[in-house]
């Protein structure tokens, strides 16, 4: 395949090629074979066959006083591991975040089985091979009989393990997402660590993010289980469905899980958001662990 450059900006970088401790300014320069990285002083070549992760907003702890919005490119050189950062205007930044993973990802083959489960139901899905397609908000999965996409802001539960699809054990990515109100999960195995760290990252871009706002959420016991009753009946209920004593004090307690972004007003009563189901997965996990 003919190498072009799919992205190219000026923002600040630092590696272990740059003769300096702070980031400094640089150009960006990605194609589906590469990762460069210019400034006045120094140029940094990173063969994308050689990273094995890539880390979104998160920033080593040296360096977090120079960097806010950036990527970490963790990647082999000459028997060692070494890490480069970008960062960039938001909008660069999102779309170089996005051609990047799509770089790393191109032409992976992996084994998919979805759905594994709809809600806990375990269903009768068949294993198939599928290649991956990252593109904005969504991870797909195509050349299959039957393509799926996912958005990656339904996703409430992630986890790395191996599994046995089409007769082989791999690494596995087990995921759960919820579209269209009802929660299915999603069982991928790939080939080797690399594509693990790599689309696992993927998958985790959006989760990550709500993932930190649940963290500083500390939900009441009496919330907890209005936020249970509501997920056992199906994600949505109405208030007679998730009384726990005292009709005023659910309504008040319905009122304040809406300010947090936890419940809103569905169809036929109150339904959990997104941040609902993950604060629930979050709790049940805690009490069977």
């Amino acid at each position: 395949m003919e190498e072009s450059v799919v992205a190219d900006f000026v923002g600040r970088v630092h590696a272990s090629d740059v003769g300096d401790d702070e980031p400094v300014r640089g150009r960006v320069l990605l194609s589906q074979r590469r990762l460069v990285l210019a400034t006045a002083d120094a140029r940094t070549t990173i063969p994308l066959s050689r990273v094995f992760d890539v880390v979104v907003g998160t920033v080593p702890g040296d360096l977090k006083s120079f960097f806010s919005d950036s990527v970490t490119v963790a990647y082999e050189r000459g028997g060692t591991r070494s890490t480069a950062l970008v960062e960039g205007e938001p909008d660069d930044m999102d779309r170089f975040t996005r051609l990047l993973f799509t770089a790393l990802l191109r032409d992976v083959t992996v084994t998919v089985r979805h759905p594994a489960k709809v809600g806990g139901r375990v269903t009768d899905a068949t294993d198939r091979k599928a290649s991956v397609s990252p593109s904005a908000g969504s991870i797909g999965f195509v050349g299959c009989d039957e393509p799926f996409s996912v958005d990656l802001s339904t996703v409430i539960d992630y986890d790395r393990t191996a599994r046995t699809l089409a007769g082989t054990r791999r690494p596995a990515l087990v995921f759960r997402h919820v579209p269209e109100d009802r929660t299915v999960t999603s069982i991928v195995t790939v080939p080797d660590e690399r594509t693990l760290n790599v689309l696992g990252r993927y998958i985790r871009l959006e989760y990550e993010e709500v993932r930190t706002e649940i963290e500083e959420l500390d939900p009441t016991e009496e919330e907890l289980e209005v936020l249970v009753s509501i997920y056992s009946a199906g994600g949505e209920a109405s208030v007679s469905q998730v009384v726990t004593g005292d009709a005023t004090r659910t309504s008040m307690i319905l009122d304040s899980l809406r300010e947090s972004g936890l419940v809103v007003d569905g169809e036929a009563g109150a339904a959990l958001t997104r941040k609902g189901r993950m604060v629930v997965t979050t709790y049940l996990e805690s009490v069977n662990s």
